[in-house]
C-alpha cells in the first residue's frame, strides 16, 4: 500500500503533519509530502485530512 497526496486538493494546512505518528509527512511549497520509507500506512492522515487530499492505495 502507498500513501499519496493529491497536490491539486492539498491546501498545506499541516493537519496531517500533526497527526502522523512517525513524522513521515512534511509540507513543502504548501503541499504535503509523504516519506514512504518512514510511513507505516496507519491511515491517520487519510482520515483526518480536511480536504480529502490524502489516500492510501
Amino acid at each position: 500500500m502507498t500513501t499519496t497526496v493529491d497536490e491539486t486538493k492539498c491546501t498545506g494546512c499541516e493537519t496531517c503533519v500533526d497527526e502522523c505518528p512517525t513524522q513521515a509527512i512534511t509540507v513543502q511549497n504548501e503541499k504535503a509530502k509523504v516519506d514512504q520509507d518512514v510511513c507505516v500506512e496507519c491511515g491517520s492522515c487519510v482520515d483526518i485530512c480536511p480536504s480529502e487530499a490524502i489516500s492510501a492505495d
